[in-house]
């Protein structure tokens, strides 16, 4: 490859998701000096979503955003933009078990805040993010751009034959197209089944739940009253949360997890079939089911990687962990990755360190690593703990439930460490 195919940055991003242009945000508007690359896949739109107020006008993929989360986005000046579009505000959560009188109910008032967090649609955040990116000056979109892979550039090989290698170690990515790009710091954001972190030998933990989920928003007799619904079945949770769009409350965003036959079943069926059925594992707290939009499934799996950095290649978002959509937590982990590496980041360039240190890294690694580990087991403890309908474990789950909810400053602690105000 010539020499004159290579171009240089500080960092390059793979994957402009939500945690890469986040992080691109943060560190490109934290350091004008920064020379980064966003390199995507799939072709990116200027335009803005459309928003109709039909259950067919929004997106099925959904984020239960922290006040944490949510602060990062006003940080780089996006929340406004955000809002003004569509986002629901929660006041309330009510989680409760569908095999006995297990209730808790969290609300915003208990921890002094006005709401517990916001049901967003992804494709809002995102549109949001990559408006903003493209006036940045500093960030070059490499869009549609797949990756073949990670090498040395030439330019590295050169100097490592002539015995001497001045500057800074390089990382290379390599295009489909024959483009190279070499940076110092190379960051996989491209998902669950990130092809960097295969590539680069990264070992994972990781365990199938033999459940599927089903997405889809719907609209509802009764209005959402601000309040995140989830109820614990046997075969799995079921999950309304409370969406924008009219005034009055009445479209919310369903994940319902179940076993994969149940849900090929419930994929089967009708829209109406589908909304009856809906209704009553709901309890009919929202009353009927009107319409429901077009319906996803896709199998639920939990995946870590044991580290999440070389030198010179760091891993972000659900490139290092995916854990299952019971709370909404994926990507406010993403965004706690996002502050935690955009600080070391940017505290190196002010210190003239180099970004692909290793010791940095790791720095970034152990801040986020033990946070993410305990989200990860607390979701999974609750998928246990629901998932099992033993007599036992059933009256322990509702006793445990009954005498939380009526623990207010434990109950405190865990809104607080939910809602990422620790």
């Amino acid at each position: 490859m010539d020499n004159t195919q290579a171009q240089s940055f500080d960092v390059v991003i793979v994957g402009a998701g939500l945690a890469g242009a986040a992080l691109a945000c943060v560190i490109a508007q934290g350091d004008p000096q920064l020379r980064i690359a966003m390199v995507e896949a799939q072709t990116l739109s200027n335009e803005a979503p459309s928003l109709h107020n039909t259950v067919q006008g929004f997106d099925a993929r959904v984020s239960a955003l922290t006040l944490a989360s949510q602060q990062l986005l006003a940080d780089i000046g996006l929340w406004p933009e955000i809002v003004s579009q569509r986002a629901a505000a929660y006041r309330h959560m009510r989680v409760w078990d569908a095999e006995g009188t297990g209730v808790v109910d969290f609300a915003a008032a208990e921890v002094n805040q006005a709401c517990l967090g916001y049901i967003v649609e992804n494709r809002i955040t995102l549109a949001a993010l990559l408006n903003r990116l493209q006036s940045l000056t500093n960030v070059h979109f490499f869009n549609p751009a797949k990756v073949a892979g990670l090498s040395e550039s030439v330019a590295a090989l050169n100097k490592r034959a002539a015995g001497f290698n001045n500057g800074e170690q390089q990382r290379c990515l390599d295009l489909a197209d024959g483009q190279q790009l070499t940076a110092p710091l190379i960051v996989a954001a491209d998902g669950a089944n990130s092809l960097l972190r295969q590539q680069a030998g990264f070992a994972t933990r990781e365990w199938d739940y033999h459940h599927h989920a089903i997405v889809a928003t719907v609209q509802t007799e009764l209005p959402h009253q601000h309040t995140a619904w989830q109820r614990f079945l046997p075969e799995g949770p079921l999950a309304f949360l409370p969406l924008g769009g009219d005034h009055q409350g009445h479209f919310c965003s369903i994940v319902w997890s179940a076993l994969p036959d149940y849900t090929q079943q419930l994929m089967a069926l009708n829209d109406d079939e589908f909304s009856q059925q809906l209704a009553a594992a709901f309890e009919h707290k929202l009353g009927a089911v009107q319409s429901v939009s077009q319906r996803y499934s896709f199998a639920l799996r939990q995946r870590h990687a044991v580290d999440y950095v070389q030198p010179g290649l760091a891993l972000l978002g659900d490139a290092a962990h995916s854990i299952h959509p019971l709370a909404g937590q994926g990507i406010n982990l993403g965004f706690s990755d996002v502050r935690v590496l955009a600080e070391e980041l940017l505290r190196a360039r002010q210190r003239g360190l180099g970004l692909g240190d290793i010791s940095l890294l790791q720095r970034y690694q152990r801040r986020r690593k033990a946070e993410n580990l305990a989200m990860m087991a607390a979701m999974d403890g609750f998928k246990q703990l629901f998932g099992h309908n033993n007599i036992a474990l059933r009256w322990l789950r509702n006793a445990g439930m009954h005498g939380f909810n009526r623990s207010p400053a434990i109950k405190r602690r865990v809104m607080l460490s939910a809602m990422g105000l620790h």
